[in-house]
This record gives structure tokens, sequence and C-alpha cells, in this order.
């Protein structure tokens, strides 16, 4: 039935136990996955979308390392835009909306399609630990499953508590049970830490009891995207509509008037609340002076009736929930398919943890995902992948894979987690990262799928089309740096755009790097058009090598700014290194430092109270 024993085993077939899944087995290690119910996996328990501010990048970032979120999204897109294009480059984020059944059942497909990756469906209840090294698992049907690793990736499942008003159920997610057993053997046995936070969903409603002619229509774009790189995914030909629609001072009157009805403000929920996913009641609450709140009406797929109401996430008891809808413009006579709820669930802070995801306690037990802190599937997926390519290369006693924070969205996202812990959901945003003008979505192949391939999970092929794809755009940057304008042929242009004429002829690049001259100012030139057709310069080499252009101080400085970095990050710290000897190091500084066990200094400057000083002293008994 199963392996004598396996190289990995995978408990939770959610989003980040599908990338790691598929991860450590793509890599060559024999892997368990086991989750209680093969029906959800890959399952979309809030809104039903990849992506968007930061979460975008994840998944770009994903997708370049050989993970699969990105192309499992691509099949699934029922609307596809790129959001904040407005503002630079830096800050642009993919966006796909899904169909969530697709979205599911694709996933399973590629699972499935794995020779190296066995699923079975049962509930993990305890792990197999011999001298803090964990060897299995056991399962809710007594079952004992032998590994060299194990990977938890449980979601909200741990002593999951769901609310509705005075309604309180005890499950992972609705109609779904929770798991007991791993937090109290972990906490209770091992020292492990814990904490409660709190999640919530929307209710989903019928949308043809919606009156769309009252909300604003929210188009996908003209041209969309996809998020895979490399995989041949076909790109949207058609998309569906989503609306947004507001809140008022009806709603929130109504909604003031039931707190008490709130399991929030009843004092019944214990967790801590996601800070940038509020529900509508904590919306009202701390937002007081606002007089509306938008919300989002997406469809949950190609042919269904049922639409997520993206923005009015609740707990508040059915009847609550539906009268505060009723008073929304369009929802006036909204029939709720499933009512919204908060849920409850255990994580284990992260700053127990490596920055390979392994347990500083239990050797070859490793954590992604929620059970990390962290809200949102894009976050829960990265982890999941980070975890199963160290998992194997644990193992197999190689070199962990650590991304920097100047490498990707990715390396900011697990370093914050180990160096600074999360007392509430942690979700990305881009403002998070030091270097986003580096991490642009744009370049995350450049980035990362040269390391992508060094690890296995990257193909030959898939590296020569980014060999293809650099040498298109080194081509394209000699010609803009090479190629002039004369007067004649760009001051019309100039004139157009109410920028300066020139007098002499200038290099196309100079002429780009002006802020109010965007690239399909100067391709429609003739003779340029001529030279970009006669190349086969693509839209996305062209977006690339006018990023380049337009924003080379801005890189040009993060660049410089990232070396600094490296020159720390390059001063490692033996993992053995006795703190507690050096009494000229502050004593919060002593603490710390042992506790959290950074792997160079550059980590250990991020951690929270360690001082300019500490780090000096630090440096001295390195003998530097």
């Amino acid at each position: 039935m199963f392996l004598d024993m396996y190289d990995v085993i995978v408990v939770g077939g959610g989003h980040a136990g599908i990338e790691a899944a598929s991860a450590s087995s793509n890599m060559g290690s024999k892997t368990l996955l086991i989750t209680t119910n093969f029906q959800t996996i890959g399952q979309m328990s809030c809104n039903p979308a990849i992506g968007g501010i930061a979460k975008g990048q994840i998944i770009r970032e994903i997708d370049a390392l050989g993970g699969y979120s990105g192309i499992i999204a691509d099949y699934s897109t029922i609307q596809f835009r790129m959001l904040n294009k407005s503002k630079g480059p830096a800050m642009w984020s993919p966006r796909a909306q899904c169909d969530r059944k697709l979205f599911s059942y694709n996933w399973r497909l590629f699972i499935e399609k794995n020779t190296q990756l066995d699923i079975y469906q049962d509930t993990v209840t305890s792990l197999i630990i011999k001298q803090y090294q964990v060897i299995g698992v056991k399962t809710y049907f007594g079952l004992k499953i032998k590994g060299k690793s194990v990977i938890l990736t449980n979601g909200t499942f741990l002593n999951g508590k769901i609310h509705i008003g005075e309604k309180q159920i005890n499950g992972g997610r609705m109609a779904e049970q929770e798991v007991r057993g791993i937090t109290e053997q972990l906490t209770q046995n091992f020292g492990f830490r814990f904490g409660r936070m709190k999640t919530g969903t929307s209710p989903r409603v019928d949308g043809r009891s919606l009156n769309y002619d009252k909300m604003k229509s929210q188009n996908g774009d003209i041209d969309p995207k996809k998020f895979s790189f490399f995989y041949n995914t076909k790109k949207l030909k058609k998309q569906r509509k989503c609306y947004i629609t507001y809140t008022n001072q009806k709603v929130h009157d109504f909604i003031r008037n039931n707190f008490s009805y709130s399991p929030i403000y009843a004092g019944d929920i214990k967790g801590v609340s996601p800070r940038y996913c509020p529900s509508i009641e904590e919306k009202v609450f701390r937002f007081s002076d606002k007089k509306e709140h938008t919300v989002f009406v997406e469809p949950e797929g190609w042919n269904t009736v049922e639409v997520y109401v993206n923005g009015f996430s609740t707990s508040f008891p059915e009847e609550i929930q539906y009268q505060s809808l009723t008073k929304i413009s369009g929802f006036e006579k909204v029939k709720i398919l499933k009512p919204g709820y908060a849920i409850e669930y255990d994580y284990f802070p992260p700053e127990q943890l490596k920055a390979t995801l392994e347990s500083k306690i239990i050797e070859n037990l490793f954590f992604a995902g929620q059970i990390n802190g962290t809200t949102g599937y894009e976050e829960a997926a990265a982890q999941g992948l980070m975890a199963g390519i160290n998992v194997h290369l644990k193992i197999r006693e190689k070199e962990p894979f650590i991304l920097k924070r100047n490498q990707a969205y990715i390396g900011v996202l697990i370093d914050d987690l180990i160096t600074k812990g999360t007392e509430e959901p942690y979700r990305m945003f881009t403002s998070r990262a030091e270097y986003r003008m580096l991490l642009r979505q744009d370049n995350a192949d450049e980035r990362l799928t040269p390391i992508g391939y060094d690890i296995g999970l990257i193909s030959s092929k898939q590296m020569m089309l980014l060999d293809k794809k650099r040498s298109k755009i080194e081509k394209c940057m000699y010609f803009f740096q090479n190629k002039n304008f004369s007067p004649k042929t760009i001051n019309p242009v100039l004139y157009s755009k109410k920028s300066p004429k020139i007098h002499h002829d200038k290099k196309i690049e100079t002429i780009l790097s002006r802020s109010e001259i965007d690239i399909k100012d100067i391709v429609s030139i003739p003779f340029l058009m001529e030279e970009i057709n006669k190349n086969d310069f693509s839209q996305e080499i062209l977006e690339q090598v006018s990023i380049r252009i337009k924003y080379k101080g801005y890189i040009d400085r993060e660049k410089e700014n990232a070396k600094k970095l490296l020159k720390l990050e390059n001063l490692k710290i033996p993992n053995n290194f006795d703190y507690k000897s050096i009494k000229s190091l502050s004593s919060e500084g002593r603490e710390k430092l042992d506790y959290y066990r950074p792997i160079s200094l550059a980590q250990a400057s991020r951690i929270s109270g360690i001082s300019p000083s500490d780090l000096s002293i630090l440096l001295i008994y390195m003998g530097r």
C-alpha cells in the first residue's frame, strides 16, 4: 500500500502542500501527499483570484523557479488585469480572476501525472519523532507511515473553529473537520510555541439576483497577459466581467447597531485578525469616518451563477449578513448561497524556523503556509515551493537553497518571517521589499530561472527560451542605444507630447528616457517599425527595454545598494557561535541572537532589538 520509507511526507493539500509535494517529487524525492479530502486539493477557500499587489510578483517567481501556481492560474483564468499600470513598473502586479473549480481540477491533474508522487486521503494526527528527529506520521485511521522528512502545511485546520454569529463549529473549513493532536504534541512534548490567528471569508451569492446596472463594470485588459513565462498556456480570447459597488451610510449604521451579534466584538474570537484584510464589521468600527467601502463582485467561474462578494468578509449571523447586503446598491434582491464566516486556527511563530523553513527544534520537520502565520494563496505557495526544494536538498546532504532579499519577493517573505516573526496574519506588499525595482514581475525569469535550472526544476528547453529572450533584449538595447532620431522624424511626436523639441540628431535611448515619452509613442515611426518587425522584437521585449532605459538610474542605485548588502550577507556566522559568552553585547542582543541564530551578519542586522553596537562587537569577535 505504501513504500517502506518515503523521502518526503507532505501533510495538507492546500496551496503550500501541493507546491511542496510537486517540488520535492520533481527533484527526485519519493513523496507522499496526505490530505483529508481529495476533492479540495488546491481549494480557493477565499476569493477566486491569484496574484494582485506584490502577490502577482510572487506567482511569477514561483513560475520562474519551476513551480506550478502560475501555470494552473493560466489554465483557470476568466479575467486578467495588470494592476497599478498608472504607477512605475516596480508596482505593476498581475492578477487573474479564476474559475474556482477549474483551478482545483487542474491542480489534481498535474499531481496525478507525477509518478514520483503518491497521494492518500486521511488525516495526520501526530508525528513520529525519535531523538528530536521526525521519522514519520500517524493518521486518524491508525496508520503509521515512515518518512525521512515531513512538511506540515495544515493551513487553517489545526484546532480550527468556525464562527457565524453565536454558532461555533469545529472545522478547518466549512463542512470539513478540524485537525487535533499535532499542536498538542509539538507544544507539550517538544516546547514549541504556538498562537491563534483569525481569518474570514465573504458570502457567496446568486449572481442572477444582482442588478449589475447599478454597479460599475470592471473589465479585463484588452491585451491580457499570462503568469507563466514558459508553459504553453493559451492567451485569453474572452473574459468574464467583474463589478464594483460600494457600501453606504445605511449599511454602516445597520452594522453598528448590530455589533453585539458579531463574535469579534462579543469576545468569542480570541485570534488576531489580518490588519490588511479586515471583516466588514471591523472596517466599519476602525474606519468610522469613511462613508463607503469598496465591494468587488467577482464571478466564481465560467459556467456558474455563484458570485464572491470580495470586501465583505464577515462573521455576523446569516440574517444580519443578508440585511446588510440588501442595503448595498445592486444587492437589493440578493440571494445568499453560502454565508460568510470567520475561522480561528493554531499557528507556530515562524522565528522557530531556519531560513530553509526547517524547524530549529525537530530535525527534518518543515513548516509552510498559514501554519507559519501568513495569509494568502501566493504566500503559502511560495513557502511550499521553498520547503519542498530544501527538504529534498537536506535529506541528500546538499547545500540549502536560500533566496536573498535582493533576489526575490520570496526571499523577503521568508526573511521577514524568520527574523521578525509575526503576531498578525502576514501578507506581502511591495513596500516590504527594499529592492522592488529589481524585483519586478516582468524580470522574474531572468532573476530566478537559472537558479531553478541549477536545482533541477527548470528544463533545458525552458533555459533555451530564456537565453533567446535575453539575446533579443540585448539586441534591442543595442539598437536603441546606437540609432539616432533626426529632428524631422521625432519632433512631431515630441510636440504632441509637450516635450522639448530637438535641434540635432539624438539617440533613441535619449528620447525614450524622457518621462513624458512612452515606448508606444515612438515605435510607430516607420523606420523604427521596420526594424522592430525585421528583428521580431515582441511587445514584451520592447517593454523590458523601455523599463531598463527609463529607470536606469533607479535600477543602478538599487544594484549598488544590493552589493553593499551582499557584503554583510557573505559574513556568515557559525551555527554554534556562543553569543552568551560575549558580555559586551547588550543583554537584549545576547538573548535575541541566541534565540534566532542568524546565519549572516545581514540577517542579524534585521532582527528587532539588535543595535549597530551589537553588530560592531560581532564583527570584532568574528575576526573582522
